[in-house]
This record gives structure tokens, C-alpha cells and sequence, in this order.
């Protein structure tokens, strides 16, 4: 009985170390995305400029990845939205912000 455990264990535990390169390559995309769009704005590192353009250093803290993409997407306040950015794009940013 314990080895049939470890065999249905097996595979969940490859698609575990298969997605760690996947999230960390995310975030590099992630990354580039950033200081090509966002950078200008909130900061090469995330610190924000003023009250106009808050941080995003903690932002992972108060919105959930979906409520990322969708402000990305959509802007709000002073944010123009950046609607050219595909779904992977919004993927990539959100795992880079949530960090």
C-alpha cells in the first residue's frame, strides 16, 4: 500500500520542481516588463515617486495577482491602462509585483 502512495505521489511532486524555472522565469519577464512600463512611474525599484505614483514594493500585500493584472489592464487614478499587454505579459508582471 505505501508504494502505491509514493507512485501517485510521483507525479505531483515532478510538476512541483517542473514549475519552480517556470515562476522564476516568470518573474525575470516579469522584471523586463516592469522597466519597460512601469518604471518611469513608480520607480526602478518599486519605491514609488510621491504621493502621484505610490509604491509597489508591498502591493503583493494588499491585491491578489487578479486585482494586479486588472489595474494593469485597466489603470485607474493617473494610471493609463496598458491594455496592449497580454494575458502571459499580465501574468508575468503580477508574479514579478507579488514578490
Amino acid at each position: 500500500m505505501s508504494k502505491s502512495i509514493a507512485v501517485a505521489v510521483l507525479p505531483f511532486l515532478a510538476a512541483v520542481s517542473a514549475a519552480a524555472p517556470a515562476i522564476a522565469q516568470d518573474s525575470a519577464a516579469g522584471a523586463k516588463l516592469y522597466a519597460a512600463n512601469c518604471a518611469s512611474c513608480h520607480g526602478p525599484n518599486r519605491a514609488g515617486m510621491g504621493e502621484m505614483f505610490p509604491a509597489l514594493t508591498d502591493v503583493g500585500k494588499r491585491l491578489d495577482a487578479k486585482k494586479i493584472k486588472e489595474r494593469i489592464k485597466t489603470g485607474g487614478g493617473l494610471m493609463p491602462p496598458f491594455g496592449q499587454l497580454s494575458e502571459k505579459d499580465l501574468e508575468d508582471l503580477a508574479v514579478f509585483l507579488k514578490q
